[in-house]
């Protein structure tokens, strides 16, 4: 007589050797750890918000897929060379002029060594002068 219990397999034994599914959402290969705050008005955040439901996304993947897909045109503004020379020239006599000015203030009166660079300073001042006026015409 046949026996009326039936031999079931359990999902054990339909599993590869060495291998035991646990169940669950399967991993990511690359999950995403970090985040990027971003600062908007109320109003902003509730258009990005809608736009993100319009494109049928949440606003997560909306603005990482336009972080990442947009490319904005960066404008550099650089100055010639001759320009920057002349501003640091600049910066380096105001310095000087500086604390000689702070010297005067204080009442103390300029030393020989002062007055040279004062002098040296009027001179390059003036030799700065023409190379802007040469530069501009």
């Amino acid at each position: 007589m046949e026996s009326a219990v039936k031999k079931t397999t359990s999902t054990k034994d339909l599993a590869p050797v060495g291998r035991v599914n646990k169940g669950g959402r399967p991993s990511v290969p690359h999950k995403r750890r970090s985040n990027v705050s971003v600062m908007c008005t109320l109003i902003e955040k509730k258009v990005i918000e809608a736009n993100a439901k319009r494109a049928g996304m949440n606003a997560s993947v909306f603005l990482r897929n336009l972080g990442l897909n947009t490319r904005i045109e960066v404008r550099v503004k650089t100055l010639p060379k001759p320009v920057l020379e002349m501003r640091g020239t600049l910066n380096h006599i105001a310095a000087n002029l500086n604390q000689i000015a702070r010297r005067r203030n204080r009442g103390d009166d300029l030393n020989a060594m002062e007055r040279a660079l004062l002098d040296q300073e009027v001179r390059s001042l003036r030799s700065l002068i023409k190379n802007i006026n040469a530069y501009v015409s």
